[in-house]
């Protein structure tokens, strides 16, 4: 995907991604089976949480020393506001994310 820079480290039971987001990355809904913590390192972003058009959904805005918990099957979406460094943490480890079904 353009607009990202990212590695992975898989264990057994956690998956930890370093990501950089450049500005404007834009990722769709989506949700996925694993538990999920985002831990901004630097910069911002805007989530969509919930599934879109219901009483759910909201928008966040995460930034730098901020951590956004996703827990599993909760759809959610992203917009790198200025360039982004992330933490992201799975639980149970995944071959594939959001970003590999985009």
């Amino acid at each position: 995907m353009p607009l990202i820079d990212r590695r992975r480290i898989i264990g057994e039971h956690l998956m930890v991604s370093e990501v950089l987001l450049h500005k404007g990355f834009s990722l769709a809904s989506h949700a996925h089976a694993n538990e999920q913590f985002v831990v901004v390192v630097s910069g911002r972003c805007r989530f969509g949480v919930g599934a879109e058009g219901t009483a759910e959904h909201r928008e966040l805005i995460v930034e730098a020393g901020q951590v956004l918990v996703l827990p599993p099957n909760v759809p959610h979406s992203c917009i790198a506001l200025e360039e982004t460094r992330i933490l992201d943490l799975f639980s149970p480890p995944s071959a594939t994310t959001g970003v590999d079904r985009a």
